[in-house]
């Protein structure tokens, strides 16, 4: 089993920049595919990116691909998102999750069985 949680969420302004960490808990990191989601407000939760355990295949939603780029450091059990030229349908809370599927990655939130508490992302001026 492992834990997550996330930090680096905050208000930023439309064109800014924030990049989010979560931190798992236990010694199988580098065993799970990493992910990042986000649910905006009233809106159900959505794909945002996806890295494979070895950190080589990464996937992208295409209402960020291009601004946020995701990276993890099995040394530190942490997997990173960062978020550039920030808009204001960004805004969203952030919830990093870990699958144990047997692909190579995965953007359907049915295979993740462990989800962080989520941070709160809000892009406005």
């Amino acid at each position: 089993q492992v834990q997550l949680v996330e930090s680096g969420g905050g208000l930023v302004q439309p064109g800014g920049s924030l990049r989010l960490s979560c931190a798992a808990s236990g010694r199988t990191f580098s065993s799970y595919i990493m992910g990042w989601f986000r649910q905006p407000p009233g809106k159900e939760r959505e794909f945002v990116s996806t890295i494979a355990r070895d950190g080589a295949i990464t996937l992208y939603a295409d209402s960020v691909k291009g601004r946020f780029t995701i990276s993890r450091d099995n040394a530190k059990n942490t997997v990173y998102l960062q978020m550039n030229s920030l808009k204001p349908e960004d805004t969203a809370v952030y919830f990093c999750a870990a699958s144990r599927r047997r692909v190579a990655t995965t953007s359907s939130s049915y295979d993740y069985e462990y989800w962080g508490q989520g941070t709160q992302v809000t892009v406005s001026s």
